[in-house]
């Protein structure tokens, strides 16, 4: 074997294999690097989750953990419902996980979505007709908005209360730490709100949590002061529901009460922003039926909502709880309508004798329109509106620790009831 000499060795260039590749002499690999791609929908969205949260104060977030253990009992209660009560009792397979949500109203918002108020040229002018015009277009669009997103349209409609849901309990939070200084107060007014006993309607895909989503951030921003966006918010709210003109009323009076300086009085035309969702849905009624007060008449037609005194209405409703008139379920609810309707006025005199005059007038107004129908129907459902109720039993706990105990003991069998009724299909009212 031949053996080269150490002299030669060191000038000798560096040998070879067989593949060809310098042994000797390591060179760098060149690399390419790729392009890098942009983040997934889920990043995208786990990146904004986290921005949120760290702009959350730890009461806020503390306000979300309760919001998010509520939700997780609902759910449970909507699985067991699926298995309790099925529509066929001798039927061995539980309905769809969506099914326990897919009730009354919300078949309403999902044909207003998905076809429109006047498909096919039908409309009020014809027999069986469904209505569907006393449904303000807030949700509806929102619906349709979502389902761009969400193919399932029961989904769509869950995911946009739980959204809505969540906006509102920190709102409330914040509304309630402006009226009381206790660390715990705005937890407390969530709470009592969450496990209130028609608390089931914020979680599906029905108004009242998109409504509070937009009318809760309105309230707290007349409260700062901040006239467009309280204004803005408020017509956004006054799309979802027709509540949302006893909101502008309430921001009104509010501003007729704080306004000061010269820039305060420069925000008034502001105030008339709320109307104008309204008065756009009765124009568009108007082009399609000839009648400007559309959405109320179809609340006549299905609803019973045509007006009647308030002594009318009390005994009309009266009448139905109490006399043997209506089955038992039926019964059941319109004596629920005469408590909420006590409640309502109670609150109402609280606010009055505080001199709360702008949350009286919400109260008020809302009271008015629920009170003279020819019976009355959705107050219990009202009362999540009523965030002035929920800041005072909060206030009243704080004051006597009591209450909360009596509160969870006596509401959580009402909301447990309650929830199963509507799951179940069995809600009336």
């Amino acid at each position: 074997m031949f053996v080269m000499p150490p002299e030669l060795r060191e000038n000798a260039p560096a040998s070879t294999n067989s593949a060809g590749r310098r042994s000797a002499v390591r060179e760098r690999p060149v690399t390419h690097r790729r392009k890098a791609a942009g983040p997934g929908p889920h990043r995208l969205w786990a990146r904004l989750l986290r921005t949120v949260l760290t702009r959350l104060s730890p009461a806020d977030r503390e306000v979300l953990r309760l919001y998010l253990l509520t939700r997780i009992g609902i759910w449970i209660t909507a699985y067991c419902a699926r298995w309790l009560f099925p529509a066929n009792r001798n039927g061995h397979d539980a309905a769809s996980v969506f099914a326990p949500f897919q009730q009354w109203d919300w078949y309403h918002y999902l044909h207003i979505a998905r076809d429109g108020y006047f498909p096919g040229e039908a409309g009020p002018w014809q027999s069986g007709w469904d209505n569907r015009e006393a449904f303000f277009p807030g949700f509806p669009l929102a619906l349709r908005a979502a389902h761009t997103v969400i193919p399932h349209w029961t989904a769509a409609g869950l995911l946009i209360s739980f959204t809505a849901g969540a906006v509102a309990v920190l709102a409330l939070a914040r509304i309630t730490r402006l009226h009381l200084p206790h660390a715990h107060a705005g937890r407390r007014a969530a709470l009592f709100l969450l496990l209130s006993p028609c608390a089931i309607f914020l979680s599906v895909g029905y108004t009242e949590a998109l409504f509070l989503a937009l009318a809760l951030p309105a309230w707290l921003a007349a409260q700062r002061r901040n006239w467009p966006l309280a204004a803005t918010l408020t017509a956004l709210a006054t799309t979802v529901r027709v509540s949302g003109l006893f909101l502008a009323a309430a921001i009104a009076v509010h501003f007729a009460l704080t306004a000061r300086t010269h820039r305060d009085w420069r925000s008034l035309p502001w105030q008339s922003l709320p109307a104008l969702p309204a008065a756009l849905y009765s124009w568009y009624l108007h082009g399609h039926t000839g009648d400007w007060m559309a959405w109320k008449h179809a609340q006549e037609r299905g609803w019973y909502r045509n007006f009647h005194t308030p002594w009318e209405a009390w005994a009309n409703t009266w009448h139905n709880a109490f006399t043997g008139t209506q089955t038992t379920e039926y019964a059941l609810m319109f004596q629920a309508e005469l408590l909420a309707m006590l409640i309502g006025l109670l609150l109402l005199g609280t606010l009055i004798r505080r001199h709360q005059w702008p949350e009286a007038v919400y109260i008020g107004l809302s009271l008015c329109a629920l009170g003279t129908s020819y019976w009355y129907m959705s107050i219990p459902r009202a009362t999540l509106l009523w965030w002035p109720l929920w800041i005072a039993l909060a206030a009243w706990s704080l004051r006597t620790p009591r209450i909360t105990t009596a509160y969870l003991c006596l509401a959580t069998p009402l909301t447990t009831l309650f929830a199963l009724a509507f799951l179940a299909g069995r809600w009336a009212g």
